[in-house]
């Protein structure tokens, strides 16, 4: 049938194993609500106000009247106020409260936060109040994320923050360490997949990561300290933002400064990134260097793995080199229009960004020397020289600014 053919991939007979359908859906979230009642009752009232399903339409009495019927015999039913959620009202014996036990079938549609914030607003209506929810199973960061800007806003706060402390804010906002302690690492599907150990330097305690900078190994280098200079440039640069959005007598232009801090946010994030991303094209190299070479074969293929390992090893601080220029427009709007009172972080920060640029300059450069594509070498080394001079005179800028107001 035309309806059963894939989506994607061949439509083929396997005579062996027959027929084989994989589907997959938008991420689930199973979501319940706790209220401060015993009544399951005024639970499912809740539920059938926001549920997409809704309630049975019925004549007369709303509780007690007949159930309405379509001309083909379906009940009709009142449709509640959220799409793509199911939601049913239960008792927790447990617990000893009820709670609205939620699907949200797709949170593109209806959030988590909009779930809470809706069936806040119904259990009001029902004299019903709501005492915290409780994430079952995990949940996408993104969502966690989401909930937490949404809080801030209302608050009229920054969300230029650590990811860390915007989900502090969506778990307390929404009570969910009403019944049981939240655990991010726990619940949030990125977190549990991704491992620390993948980003070890940036994980580091900061006296740690010193201590291993100064040790015999040749990595953690310059590559990845300008990374790390570069993202304190902007982390202060995103301080100064979130400072100004919190300033008393400012309130009408925490937005503006919100979006800064967002920014700054942003360049921080791939700062960090990349300086474990340094490290790791260093030991590329040095992996590529250990290779066999035996005979002709291995050595064309060493060869290769060292020119394609190189060329890497040019990448990654060029980013640095990019992505700490381009944080500097966040670091001269705070010194030219941010809380004066944090003028000077601004201009360290300023110092630390120009630095970050030549620093991974140096890098580019020497990393340069050992590739043998030409045309991407010079391409890169003039880049960089232009990204170096532009940096330096936005630094004298910011200084300037800096310097007049001190």
């Amino acid at each position: 049938k035309q309806d059963w053919k894939p989506d994607f991939g061949p439509s083929s007979l396997n005579a062996r194993s027959g027929a084989t359908a994989v589907g997959a859906r938008d991420f689930l979230v199973a979501y319940n609500i706790n209220l401060n009642t015993t009544s399951i009752r005024r639970a499912n009232a809740i539920a059938f106000d926001v549920r997409e399903k809704g309630r049975v339409k019925r004549e007369g009495d709303k509780l007690t009247g007949k159930a309405l019927k379509d001309k083909n015999g379906n009940t009709i039913y009142a449709p509640g106020s959220l799409k793509s959620v199911k939601a049913i009202g239960w008792y927790i014996e447990e617990y000893g409260v009820a709670q609205i036990s939620m699907n949200l079938t797709n949170v593109s549609i209806t959030p988590v936060h909009i779930a809470f914030d809706e069936v806040c607003k119904k259990a009001s209506e029902r004299g019903v109040r709501v005492t915290g929810s409780e994430i079952v199973g995990l949940v996408p960061l993104k969502t966690m994320i989401d909930a937490g800007k949404y809080f801030l806003k209302k608050q009229q706060r920054s969300s230029g923050i650590s990811d860390k402390e915007i989900i502090k804010i969506a778990a307390k906002s929404m009570g969910l360490d009403d019944l049981t302690t939240f655990k991010p690492d726990d619940k949030i599907i990125e977190y549990r997949m991704n491992s620390k150990s993948s980003r070890p330097l940036i994980h580091m305690p900061l006296n740690d990561f010193c201590e291993e900078t100064a040790s015999e190994s040749p990595a953690p280098g310059g590559g990845s300290i300008s990374a790390y200079v570069g993202s304190l440039g902007i982390a202060l640069g995103t301080m100064v933002a979130n400072l100004s959005s919190h300033k008393r007598g400012w309130d009408g232009r925490w937005e503006e400064f919100s979006e800064w801090a967002e920014k700054g946010k942003k360049f921080h994030e791939e700062l960090c990134d990349l300086v474990d991303e340094d490290t790791l094209a260093f030991n590329r190299i040095m992996e590529a260097f250990s290779l066999p070479k035996s005979n002709d074969k291995e050595k064309k293929d060493r060869k290769r793995a060292i020119q394609l390992a190189t060329k890497y090893a040019i990448v990654v601080p060029f980013q640095v080199m990019k992505a700490s220029f381009r944080s500097m427009e966040v670091i001269k709007a705070m010194a030219e229009n941010g809380n004066p009172n944090s003028i000077t972080d601004a201009g360290v920060g300023a110092l630390c960004a120009r630095s970050a640029v030549i620093g991974a300059y140096l890098n580019v450069r020497i990393n340069a020397k050992d590739l043998e594509d030409e045309s991407f070498v010079n391409k890169t080394i003039s880049e960089g020289g232009e990204i170096v001079k532009k940096a330096e005179q936005i630094e004298k800028e910011i200084l300037k600014i800096v310097d007049e107001k001190i």
